[in-house]
Parts: structure tokens; sequence; C-alpha cells
């Protein structure tokens, strides 16, 4: 019994990839599954900042972890990345599809090369990754997706129309291949994050009068932390979740249940 438990709260020997994973949200999500006992590859775009997170892994202990230095915006650079995971992985148990980015603009205001730069970042890379790792995770005996979403694709918020667009396509997506690939031993899922004290938002979070009104919306009436979103993630790629497919699971304190509150 105790032997169960320990192996439903565990990642031990699990090959993981994760996108975007030299700051923010990534960063944390590599830096959880690394302490469950996951082996990690880390995916960025800027090689300095790679080397340094892994040069701080190795000083906290973790020596199962690589970087790879690649633009999953850019469809030419998705070979790189699936020829060193082949290298040093031979298959997946995890992918966490991570990397994201947006520009906030009124939607009239958008010029094409912005919408395109939004979509191939945040939504295309999720739906290539997908489709080019899925041969590594076949191979597992029990992988798991877990695609980056927002509370923007669930409902509205003033992040701008284009973002809203990809998250919101991210979480059909994520219904699809859960479906899809269900008989073939994956699992996909993803997470919907409300406002998360991440570099990408520093700016907004530091102007008084739009915090408060993120609080305001917010019934646990703060922003969230980066490990917040990574221990969820860590969850949904555990033995221990093994029944939960096809979901989003908002991760917001309680921002999408706010009515007259």
């Amino acid at each position: 019994m105790l032997s169960e438990l320990k192996y439903r709260w565990s990642l031990k020997g699990m090959k993981a990839l994760v996108t975007g994973a030299s700051d923010g949200i990534g960063l944390s999500i590599a830096a959880e599954l690394l302490g469950l006992g996951a082996q990690v590859a880390i995916v960025a775009r800027h090689e300095d900042k790679l080397e340094l997170r892994i040069s701080e892994f190795k000083k906290m202990g973790y020596t199962d972890v690589f970087a790879i230095v690649a633009d999953v915006s850019k469809k030419e650079q998705h070979n790189l990345i699936i020829q060193q995971v082949e290298q040093y992985f031979g298959y997946l148990d995890i992918l966490v599809n991570n990397v994201g980015t947006n520009i906030r603009k009124p939607t009239l205001e958008y010029k094409e090369e912005e919408i395109m730069h939004i979509f191939n970042t945040n939504l295309f890379s999720t739906f290539e990754m997908c489709r080019l790792c899925y041969p590594f995770l076949k191979k597992s005996k029990g992988a798991s997706i877990i695609n980056m979403s927002s509370v923007a694709g669930l409902t509205y918020i003033r992040t701008g129309s284009v973002y809203a667009m990809t998250k919101a396509a991210i979480n059909q997506l994520t219904k699809n291949l859960a479906g899809e690939w269900a008989p073939h031993g994956i699992r996909v899922n993803a997470v919907a994050p409300w406002y998360i004290a991440t570099p990408l938002v520093e700016e907004l979070l530091n102007n008084k009068e739009y915090y408060d009104a993120i609080i305001n919306r917010t019934p646990m009436l703060r922003v969230g932390q980066p490990e917040e979103v990574a221990a969820t993630v860590a969850f949904l790629c555990m033995p221990g979740s093994n029944y939960i497919t096809g979901q989003t699971l908002a991760i917001d304190g309680g921002f999408t249940i706010n009515g007259f509150n």
C-alpha cells in the first residue's frame, strides 16, 4: 500500500520536456518536476539564460536536467528540439507546452505580423510540439501533455482578442487530442492561470490602479505565484491523476466563478 502511494505521488525516473522554461511559470514547472524526481529538458531561446538556469539547478543538486536552445515559435527549429529529445531521452513521459507571449492592443490596432507572432508562439507551437512529440510519448507507459492556456480562453479579460483566441483554441485542441490519443495511453490536459506574478505581467502589476482592479475581481484577494501553477501541472503529470484527461483547469483564485461577490 505504501509503495503504491509513493508511486502515485512521484515523478521519479520520468522524462519531461518543458518549453519556455528559462523564466516565470516555465522555470517553476521545471523545478517542480525535478524536485519530484523527473529528468527534465528545458527549452528556451536564449542560450546564456538557459546555461544560468542549468547551473542553478545543478547547485541545488539536480543533475538530470539539460538545455535545448530553440525558438518554438519558428517551425524550422522544431526538429532541433526533437533531435535532442531523441538523443538524450529516446521517449517522453511528459510534455509541457508552456511557451507563450502577448501583445496587448485593441482589436482594430493589430498588425498582421503581430497577430501571426502571437499565433505562432502560443497556438501553432503547441500544436506542432504535440504532433512531433507523439511518437516519443506513445513509447511511455502513461504519458501526459499539459498545455498552457489562460482564463482569457474561458472568459473576457483585457488582454487582447488575439491572445484570447489562441488560448481558447488550445482548450479545444486539448479536448480533441485527449479523445484521439487516449487509446494510445496519452493524457492531455490544460491549465488556465489568471494573473500570476511573472516577468510577463510585472509592468501591469506595478500599476496600482490595474492591480487593484485585478484584486477586486479575485475572491482570494491576491495574484497567483508561479509555483502554484507548477504544483498543479505536476499533479496532472503524476500517476495519481491517471483518470483525468481533456480538462482545462483554472488556476485563478476564484476569478472565473466570481459573480456578484
